[in-house]
């Protein structure tokens, strides 16, 4: 092996332990919680800052949208724009659900083992088609959706418009900004953006192996 493939090899572990170093410090009960500290949002400013702020602070939502960007690049011409969306209708029909008094039993484990899966999936770089993939999508939001139920219990339907929106449209500009961002580094080096999807997937996987321990514990 040459010295430069040395070099290259040594400097993505080094990138790949500082990632776990982090998220075994971070990943707290605290990143799952919403930008209200557990206030009800009461207002349309409100409700729309913690759905914008719910799927970045939650780490292990923010994971799977690193997943779902990964997963959703694979496919060809505006099906990487078109998949996600089945996504994104599937979080707020989760929260639609969760406000509707439907239980969904160790939701927080399931949560992360979406992220678990989806990990695997980008590691390993088994791809899915269009249909099996806006399945996993469907699938997977509803968890994340019920999840985000929790923080908009009990709100008026102003800031719950606005919640849902929020966390609607932060989740479609995340996945289409990062698909659209790896297009482009892939024109300019396919190798840097196989970096990029390795170092992404790998930390996304880690991700979801800390919460899915944790929430067992």
């Amino acid at each position: 092996m040459s010295t430069v493939n040395t070099f290259q090899n040594n400097s993505l572990r080094g990138k790949l332990a500082v990632i776990g170093a982090f998220l075994l410090t971070v990943s707290s009960p605290a990143f799952a919680h919403h930008p209200m500290g557990g206030m009800t949002p009461e207002t349309f400013g409100q409700g729309l800052m913690s759905g914008l702020g719910h799927p970045i602070i939650g780490l292990d939502h923010f994971a799977f949208l690193v997943i779902a960007i990964l997963l959703a690049c694979a496919l060809k011409g505006s099906a990487r724009y078109l998949v996600p969306i089945a996504f994104i209708g599937a979080t707020i029909g989760g929260t639609v659900l969760h406000l509707g008094a439907a239980n969904i039993p160790m939701a927080e484990t399931l949560i992360a083992l979406t992220v678990v899966i989806g990990g695997v999936l980008a590691v390993t770089r088994h791809y899915l088609g269009a249909i099996v993939l806006s399945s996993v999508f469907v699938l997977s939001g509803v968890l994340h959706g019920y999840a985000y139920g929790e923080a908009i219990v009990g709100a008026e339907t102003t800031p719950l418009l606005a919640y849902l929106a929020g966390f609607a449209a932060i989740q479609y500009a995340l996945i289409a900004g990062g698909v659209y961002g790896l297009e482009k580094i892939a024109a300019h080096s396919e190798k840097v953006r196989g970096i990029v999807a390795r170092v992404g997937s790998v930390a996304a996987f880690l991700t979801g192996g800390l919460f899915f321990v944790q929430s067992l514990t």
